[in-house]
């Protein structure tokens, strides 16, 4: 039984930090999809503001 209450708080440890550094690379995914989609707005919009308009 000390061996169990021995490795216990190792194990709840690694698995916190496993759910930081997964929160972690999930929210830098993310935000270099933002990232890119908008660059991708940004590039497409100025693309449309130089075309001359019909009217």
């Amino acid at each position: 039984m000390p061996y169990i209450e021995a490795i216990v708080p190792t194990i709840c440890l690694a698995l916190l930090f496993w759910y930081v550094m997964k929160a972690i690379t999930n929210a830098d995914r993310k935000e270099r999809q933002a990232e890119a989609e908008a660059g991708a707005l940004i590039e497409n919009g100025s693309d449309s503001n130089n075309q001359p308009s019909d009217n």
